[in-house]
């Protein structure tokens, strides 16, 4: 391991990293972090807190991850970050670990692709192969699905939920959720359509985009409250089985918001 870690990184004792991790240059690493193989950590960055990291990870220099959470109700009990593999944090990225008013964990998935300057706050919740691009800030308790694509420089306030494979324009102020395959944009953030592109690339059928682009116009076309344009969906997915599972994901995000989803 010695020959991995620069001469000039602190490393506490009782951290665990595998013999296979990077240390570069200035970084300090704390005595409850664990490290998975093939991570690479770059120069001048500090990993602390109750924080498990998977396997073939690279943080670019002068991260700040598993530091305490920005919450003024954080009396010091002991809180986690839990992250999976390969994923990609460039410079100044920051992670907080959780609270103990939510589960207590920041847990992000693996394969996400991270940017510089992103916040991730205390108890957010990351899916997979994710992409936060520049300056992107969340604040407490925001999940965020699989495959979704953030913009650079969007403000997510606390609670937020973004839906998998959805798509959000930079810049976009998200005060409401957006719900799975769904693009939005603006401030406040608006819905702009079905992201189908992006479910192209990921394989979707021609006939699961066509009944996602019908629920869309059920949800935010035809004037419908929320409760009638479920029940309209769930007699879409009657009625055309082979697209019902398509669908489910978007039902079960929209009758579970909180906050509501974005509105034109």
């Amino acid at each position: 391991m010695t020959a991995l870690i620069h001469s000039t990184a602190l490393i506490d004792p009782k951290a665990q990293l595998h013999p296979t991790v990077s240390v570069g240059a200035y970084s300090i690493i704390g005595p409850n972090v664990q490290i998975g193989a093939d991570t690479v950590v770059g120069a001048h960055c500090i990993i602390d807190g109750h924080t498990t990291i998977g396997q073939g990870n690279h943080f670019y220099r002068f991260c700040s991850i598993g530091g305490m959470p920005q919450d003024k109700k954080y009396a010091g009990e002991i809180t986690h970050l839990a992250m999976g593999d390969r994923n990609m944090v460039r410079e100044y990225v920051t992670i907080n670990t959780g609270t103990v008013q939510d589960g207590g964990v920041t847990r992000l998935g693996s394969d996400n692709w991270i940017m510089a300057y992103v916040h991730v706050a205390h108890d957010c919740q990351i899916g997979n192969q994710t992409i936060l691009a520049n300056g992107v800030q969340m604040g407490g308790h925001v999940h965020i699905g699989d495959w979704a694509i953030v913009g650079g420089l969007v403000a997510i306030h606390q609670f937020g939920k973004i839906g998998a494979h959805s798509m959000t324009g930079g810049q976009s102020a998200l005060h409401m959720d957006i719900p799975p395959y769904v693009m939005g944009s603006g401030n406040p953030c608006v819905p702009v359509g079905i992201n189908v592109e992006g479910l192209k690339r990921r394989g979707f059928s021609t006939e699961s985009i066509s009944a996602l682009r019908d629920a869309y116009k059920i949800i935010y076309r035809r004037g419908l409250s929320m409760s009638e344009a479920c029940a309209e969906i769930r007699r879409r997915q009657q009625s055309e089985p082979a697209v019902a599972s398509t669908l489910q994901p978007l039902l079960d995000f929209v009758e579970a918001s909180a906050r509501g989803i974005i509105r034109p």
